[in-house]
């Protein structure tokens, strides 16, 4: 049992299993994301990296290792998925579920009211300060000027901004992003690793992704995952370049 004082990491995972049907997902799996940093973690298909946030998010349970969030203040292995999202964690799956009805400003407003436990209508005005919380997130999310648009009209990528945006305006310390620019043009992809990167001025970002120009365009340390542990960890020049990330996953 390590003691709760000795780690920095904001997110520390240290020998954590998961096991389903005698499969191990997640196979002695160890983790330390630093405050403040971002991080891409890539891996083929059952490399144990949905699995991963599963744990950290709470809907999965580990059945061994340990789970520390904000410098071993939080076990959490031992909370439930709304204990882990009020610590403040989020998660932005892959496929953007927003409320295609309602405009993009809307949106933002469910999310923020969701943040504050109010489960009124939209009705409820926003104050000046919700105001310009929701400003600054449509001005990093680069939707200002479609605020009024509904959000069932917007491209795929946008829709995905959309959501990263509602996950902002719940004030995560750590984001944790699946995959966020599948299915998106180059452009939109670029801008992404833009927004994400503005984004992690002042979060810690977790990015799980399979486009490699896209983890380049981040430009920030790669964790491989195989088998459910990691294969090798560094810039991403260095993972692509090891015999054994080739071997499994880059397949050159």
């Amino acid at each position: 049992m390590m003691d709760k004082q000795t780690t920095s990491s904001l997110l520390y995972l240290d020998g954590v299993t998961v096991s389903f049907d005698g499969f191990k997902a997640l196979n002695d799996l160890s983790l330390a994301v630093e405050p403040g940093e971002m991080r891409a973690i890539i891996g083929p298909n059952g490399a144990g990296k949905t699995t991963m946030m599963d744990v950290v998010t709470g809907k999965t349970r580990p059945d061994g290792g340990e789970v520390f969030f904000e410098g071993g203040a939080h076990d959490l292995s031992k909370l439930d998925e709304t204990q882990i999202a009020e610590l403040g964690i989020g998660r932005k799956f892959q496929k953007p579920t927003v409320f295609d009805m309602h405009s993009v400003e809307d949106n933002l407003l469910l999310a923020l009211k969701n943040n504050r436990g109010v489960r009124s209508t939209l009705l409820w005005r926003a104050s000046a300060e919700q105001d310009k919380r929701i400003n600054g997130i449509l001005d990093t999310i680069r939707l200002k000027t479609l605020r009024e648009r509904v959000a069932g009209s917007l491209s795929h990528g946008q829709k995905q901004w959309l959501e990263i945006g509602m996950l902002l305006a719940q004030e995560p310390k750590l984001l944790l992003v699946d995959e966020p620019v599948a299915g998106m043009t180059d452009l939109e992809t670029q801008q992404t690793a833009e927004l994400l990167k503005e984004i992690n001025r002042e979060k810690t970002v977790i990015v799980v992704e399979h486009d490699m120009a896209f983890v380049r365009e981040l430009g920030v340390k790669v964790t491989v995952l195989h088998e459910g542990a990691v294969l090798a960890e560094g810039s991403i020049d260095q993972v692509s370049s090891n015999e054994r990330v080739i071997e499994v996953y880059l397949g050159r």
